[in-house]
């Protein structure tokens, strides 16, 4: 199952990194985090009603957003924004109904009021359910259709095998590009920089290159329209932040850098929202079109594109084994130093806690305690299972 490879270059040592992540606010990661939402207060559901969780996934999510009004010191949303989910889960436990439209509708409902400022669902919000309840090939027909809870999977049972053949990959540590990407958006998408600038938006996009040591970044961010009264405000505005902007980079060690904003005001038209995301004015948005599990998207460095969010947290591997490979890959390079990757590839009804195969790359460290990070990483998966649905796990 095992290997270990030693030859692991930093991504330090290349002459030109790109890196982008995109903000809770764009549609994309909204997605991301509506459809893990939804898994989560489906098994929640069941966990409290039944005992056992359902199988499902709702990894399909689709939002096309609405229309709005804009102008200065004028914002509002015109017409809903629609989520559709597309999927499969359990209507029903035996004769007992489970609320899937509640629960779904209570989801994107919940993360929509989190990245906007003035959403109201009753308002602002239509939920579809293209949601099926059909039986797959081989697969004994209680799967989506349980007679009762003793076809429902309990926490923590044994004896699970992959829902699905998936190869994962993640490393460490992050590099100083993806490390300031990665805090920018964090940082103007965070509760004290929304206390501050409160005409600032949710759909932040932060792009970065780096040729040497030369640094390159570009923000997006919009400002909320009913609080910005002309384009002189606006343009103030702008500069106010951009220079917050600019003084937290240079705090983060990077010192030859230069900083573009909202380039498309760059033709005269100023950045404007109503809540905060161009899904204010139609933009679209799909699950797995966005951030990796670190939270970004790293074109020069290995990844998967497997799609985590919404997918089912007791069997599909390629979610569970997507988080696992992130956090062995930096649990490796804290214990031993240096770059770390991790791969891991499993195929269909392989047992969980036997992947097919787990690739480690390190200079560094022995192999018999390599050797026991990963025994213990797979042999953890009910616990990953667990902080999936009671806790939750930023996929995005």
């Amino acid at each position: 199952m095992l290997s270990i490879q030693r030859d692991c270059p930093s991504i330090e040592d290349q002459p030109y990194e790109l890196v982008e992540r995109k903000g809770v606010g764009h549609p994309d990661t909204m997605c991301d985090a509506m459809a893990e939402r939804m898994s989560r207060y489906y098994s929640l559901h069941c966990l409290k009603e039944f005992g056992g969780v359902a199988h499902h996934w709702f990894d399909k999510v689709t939002l096309y957003g609405g229309g709005a009004e804009i102008d200065y010191g004028r914002g509002e949303l015109t017409s809903p924004y629609r989520v559709k989910v597309f999927g499969k889960a359990a209507y029903r436990v035996g004769d007992v109904e489970i609320p899937v439209q509640d629960i779904m509708f209570r989801a994107a409902s919940d993360t929509l009021s989190e990245v906007t400022t003035g959403f109201d669902p009753g308002r602002h919000l239509v939920v579809e359910l293209g949601v099926v309840d059909h039986q797959g090939s081989g697969r004994r027909a209680s799967r989506y259709q349980p007679a009762g809870p003793q076809d429902l999977i309990p926490l923590r049972s044994t004896g699970l095998v992959s829902n699905d053949t998936n190869l994962l990959h993640g490393y460490a540590p992050l590099s100083r590009l993806e490390n300031v990407v990665l805090e920018l958006e964090r940082l103007v998408n965070g509760s004290d920089f929304k206390q501050r600038h409160r005409d600032s938006g949710w759909d932040v996009k932060v792009f970065g290159s780096r040729r040497d040591n030369a640094f390159s970044l570009v923000v997006n961010m919009p400002f909320l329209a009913a609080r910005i009264e002309s384009m002189d405000q606006y343009w103030a505005r702008k500069a106010t932040i951009q220079r917050e902007l600019e003084e937290f980079v240079a705090s983060q060690g990077i010192q030859d850098f230069r900083m573009l904003m909202n380039a498309t005001d760059r033709n005269g038209r100023p950045y404007l929202t109503a809540l905060g995301s161009v899904a204010d004015t139609g933009d679209v948005g799909v699950v797995g079109r966005g951030n990796r599990v670190n939270g970004l998207i790293t074109p020069m460095r290995p990844m998967s594109i497997e799609a985590p969010a919404g997918k089912n947290p007791l069997d599909h591997t390629g979610k569970i084994y997507n988080v696992m490979a992130m956090r062995l890959a930096r649990q490796v390079h804290e214990t031993f130093g240096g770059p770390a990757q991790v791969h891991i590839f499993t195929s269909k009804e392989a047992p969980l806690e036997r992947p097919d195969e787990v690739v480690v790359t390190t200079p560094q460290g022995d192999e018999p305690a390599i050797e026991a990070l990963v025994d213990a990483a797979v042999a953890g998966t009910a616990d990953l299972t667990v902080e999936l649905i009671e806790t939750g796990i930023a996929l995005w």
